[in-house]
């Protein structure tokens, strides 16, 4: 099948992958658009897999502050080169991300954050939970492990929805930009302040 270079140049726009990937991922699909960008999703994260291990350690450190001055954050988001670090994309990543962290007030980059005994305490309290509601002693474990994953969401950032678009999460918004941009980029640590907060000796 003839791929038309109008085709080419509307999945790049859609995508920002570059053309004789797009190209290819057109042939591939037999000229559908959808199936294209399904097709350049997976080899993306296929690459994502081998990038993870490489290292990153030139980024930015970005800021935002809420309108009022009662909340602000630091993030720091790092990538393998400073000239990643400089593009408009990634400075705009790193931005949404103090966004997201002022308004999602996340405790936790992922959930392998989450300390062992702060999940075993929250198990155990859906447990009970489960337990006191009359719920049978067999489905017990299985209600815990739901609640385990909404828990995840609320305060590990790279599981909570993006507030910028919802449909998708943090994680996945960090991976359409690893495949976009083409290096490992991590979200290292974030700090979050809020005016009036107890601190803790």
């Amino acid at each position: 099948m003839e791929i038309s270079a109008e085709q080419v140049k509307k999945l790049r726009e859609k995508t920002g992958v570059g053309l004789m990937d797009c190209k290819e991922a057109l042939k591939h699909a037999n000229g559908d658009m959808e199936k294209a960008i399904e097709y350049l999703r997976e080899k993306g994260l296929a690459r994502l897999q081998k990038r993870s291990g490489r290292t990153a350690s030139e980024g930015v450190i970005a800021s935002y502050i809420h309108t009022g001055g009662k909340v602000g954050v630091m993030v720091e988001v790092n990538c393998e080169t400073d000239f990643v670090a400089n593009t408009k994309e990634f400075q705009e990543f790193a931005k949404d991300i103090a966004m997201q962290i002022t308004a999602s007030n996340p405790l936790y980059v992922r959930r392998e954050d989450v300390p062992e005994e702060v999940k075993a305490k929250e198990k155990e309290l859906y447990r009970r939970q489960a337990l006191d509601a009359g719920k049978p002693e067999k489905i017990v474990d299985k209600i815990a492990e739901g609640k385990m994953e909404k828990f995840y969401q609320e305060v590990c950032l790279l599981e909570q929805a993006f507030i910028k678009n919802p449909d998708i999460t943090v994680k996945g918004l960090l991976e359409e930009l690893v495949i976009k941009l083409g290096e490992n980029i991590v979200i290292r640590r974030f700090v979050r302040f809020q005016l009036g907060e107890t601190v803790e000796a």
